[in-house]
């Protein structure tokens, strides 16, 4: 009888516990995946499913030709954000890559194709 009320318990423990932390995944951006833009000014925003740390936080663009350069990230509108932009930019394809800190402690990474026109 003891061993079935130890795995009720385990059973309802497990059923009923919820995680409290998860890695980042992105939700939402902008510029949208493979989108073409207008430039030569374009704004980068980052939405995510968790608390972001904007410190320990990367955003960099890649050029058409190869040339990378890092961006800077502003303050934090919300904190499941990144906010940039990316100025004079000519015509051609682009490559963001970014890579986040969420509050789980974990670093997830990605990347957002797109063109300016």
């Amino acid at each position: 009888m003891n061993m079935i009320r130890s795995l009720a318990a385990a059973l309802i423990f497990c059923l009923t516990s919820v995680p409290v932390v998860a890695h980042a995944i992105l939700l939402s951006c902008v510029p949208t995946v493979n989108s073409i833009v207008k430039g030569p000014d374009t704004p980068i925003r980052l939405r995510f499913n968790s608390r972001i740390d904007l410190k320990r936080s990367k955003l960099l663009l890649v050029y058409p030709d190869g040339t990378q350069r890092e961006l800077t990230i502003s303050s934090q509108d919300s904190p499941d954000m990144l906010v940039s932009e990316a100025k004079g930019l000519s015509q051609g394809s682009y490559l963001i890559h970014w890579q986040v800190l969420a509050s789980d402690g974990h670093i997830t990474r990605g990347e957002i194709g797109f063109k300016v026109q």
